[in-house]
């Protein structure tokens, strides 16, 4: 398992100290596994100022598409011989297709009825039920023998920065045969780690993580979490490796419940930095994935200038496809480990 980093050095005359000498370290890190590249720069303090965020949901609740008012009325349903009766409900959620597909069978998941929950107001159950409720769905896809039920994918846009265009909560649910870019070269070097080393990669990370204790934060259940070596978003990455488990049909209620519980650990630390919003993608592999294991990446979203809307990918990121954090994930995870010692 290598870890590896290329350190930098920045030299520049500063006018905030007269044009004095000032040398700016940075690092490039590479992802063990498909060796994608990750930029930690800059090193500000990881401090945002939220804003009126009450005021937001107010303003888009009279029109929101999910509220109860309407979710039934004018929302999609599915052909009978995808999913009989069109959607699924479960109490106070309901899942529907997605009138912007991004795959052949594309849903979209309603959390519940609340218009604005604040990031600290998620609670496990909440996040569990609603994770639940995509499992429903896949398994009605793979029992039925659809074609497209190959890849079964949950991501989540939570609030503006992530790209939610909606404030209600909700998730994207996908089922297809073609995996997302990252998706496929990570099962392809999976793979290939696993021909040459004789092991499972995601096994032999947590094990390395374990030892060396910087990026580990805790195990819940059968979940291990750490923060990302080389991570992709600007405040950092949070992961969680579920143990033995290669594709999302084979989670159990406790996963989800012991997932949902991480969450909510991660999203509590990251509040407190005035950050509000995130993208969250489940990354699974097949039945015939074995070399692989499914993995949660929790990914905080923010502006770089909030006062015009500045978002906080680049040309760096968006075009070079290069990850950019502000400051080390070892510190990060330090400021999330005691959030996990009670599990």
């Amino acid at each position: 398992m290598k870890f590896t980093i290329i350190p930098k050095e920045t030299v520049l005359l500063n006018p905030l100290q007269e044009m004095r000498r000032h040398t700016v370290a940075n690092e490039i890190r590479f992802d063990p596994l498909t060796g994608r590249s990750s930029r930690i720069c800059h090193f500000m303090k990881l401090q945002w100022q939220k804003p009126d965020l009450q005021a937001l949901a107010e303003q888009t609740a009279p029109v929101c598409p999910f509220c109860p008012e309407r979710v039934m009325r004018i929302t999609p349903c599915f052909p009978p011989e995808i999913l009989p009766g069109g959607r699924l409900v479960d109490a106070d959620r309901v899942l529907f297709p997605n009138l912007a597909p991004y795959e052949a069978l594309s849903a979209v998941a309603v959390m519940g009825a609340a218009h604005y929950i604040p990031m600290t107001d998620l609670t496990p159950d909440t996040i569990a039920g609603a994770l639940g409720l995509c499992l429903a769905f896949f398994r009605i896809l793979e029992q039925a023998g659809h074609p497209e039920s190959v890849y079964h994918l949950i991501n989540w846009n939570y609030m503006p920065p992530s790209g939610s265009s909606i404030v209600h909560p909700h998730l994207q649910v996908f089922a297809g045969s073609t995996a997302p870019q990252l998706l496929r070269e990570e099962i392809a070097a999976a793979r290939a780690y696993r021909q040459a080393h004789g092991a499972v990669y995601w096994e032999d990370l947590v094990a390395a993580e374990r030892a060396d204790g910087s990026r580990y934060l805790g195990r819940i259940g059968r979940t291990e979490w750490l923060c990302a070596f080389a991570p992709m978003g600007v405040a950092g990455d949070v992961v969680a490796v579920v143990d033995g488990v290669c594709r999302t049909l084979e989670l159990t209620r406790q996963d989800l419940a012991d997932l949902a519980r991480g969450l909510t650990h991660a999203m509590a630390l990251y509040d407190e930095m005035g950050i509000f919003s995130f993208n969250m993608n489940v990354f699974s592999g097949t039945q015939e994935d074995e070399d692989f294991r499914l993995h949660l990446v929790f990914s905080p979203r923010t502006y770089f200038n909030q006062a015009i809307g500045t978002p906080d990918v680049g040309a760096l990121q968006h075009l070079y496809h290069e990850g950019v954090c502000l400051a080390f994930p070892e510190e990060i995870a330090q400021r999330l480990r005691p959030r996990f010692a009670g599990r």
